[in-house]
């Protein structure tokens, strides 16, 4: 029944096609995005799955001048001074274990590899990492944080929340990046926004029109098939 292939198994719905056509963009055209359609993205997200009915999100979005106080402020600190940026929680574990190790060094030869980045670049890397800071030139900027005082179950669902995001997003014509990585500058966005101190910074997104060029050119991502993570029982 269960093949590698999801599209032998059965037709695809709406649904599974966009959510196996998104993907992180870093490349988006110079359009602005109407506030009403980022609005209504975050309405329709509301609806995903949380314990309790608890809703842990927060979502702090910036456009305009808003997004480049913000953008200046977060590129200054990292050219001044990036080793003294930390985030306040820890995505990934210091020794990553395999099969994830493996899967991490694939990722950086398929996605420097399709900039033509050598993994002896490092100034090119760097660059490349510091487009971070102006969220990729988007139109759009997002800053999801979670309580602090919370557990790693409304975690979870700020996860699902956040993939309500970028899904209605695709479905909408706009594509999206999270970046775990601007998490280490939760002091200065901070400093920008207005945070309560118990919102913990878990990372931004990215949101505009993506450039239908580099869509066309990316890479995709190899992806594990389903009977290589999931056992089946009585199936």
């Amino acid at each position: 029944m269960f093949t590698d292939d999801i599209e032998t198994a059965h037709e695809l719905t709406d649904l599974e096609r966009i959510m196996m056509s998104r993907f992180a963009n870093r490349f988006y055209l110079n359009r602005e995005v109407d506030p009403a359609i980022v609005k209504g993205i975050l309405n329709s997200a509301r609806y995903a799955a949380t314990g309790a009915n608890v809703q842990p999100w927060r979502v702090h979005v910036t456009a305009g001048n808003a997004k480049e106080r913000l953008i200046n402020a977060i590129s200054a600190a990292h050219e001044a001074s990036p080793g003294d940026h930390s985030s306040e929680y820890r995505y990934l574990p210091e020794a990553l274990p395999e099969p994830f190790a493996a899967r991490l060094r694939e990722f950086g030869t398929v996605f420097f590899g399709s900039l033509g980045i050598g993994r002896e670049d490092v100034a090119a890397r760097a660059a490349n990492t510091a487009r971070n800071c102006r969220f990729f030139d988007a139109p759009v900027a997002l800053i999801f944080t979670i309580d602090r005082r919370l557990e790693k179950g409304s975690w979870l669902d700020l996860g699902m929340f956040i993939q309500n995001v970028m899904l209605a997003a695709k479905a909408r014509g706009l594509d999206t990046c999270i970046q775990e990585f601007l998490s280490r500058y939760h002091a200065v966005i901070r400093e920008e926004l207005t945070l309560g101190p118990e919102e913990l910074v878990v990372c931004t997104m990215a949101m505009g029109y993506g450039d239908p060029d580099w869509a066309k050119r990316r890479p995709q991502m190899p992806k594990v098939s389903a009977d290589e993570f999931a056992s089946f029982y009585g199936l």
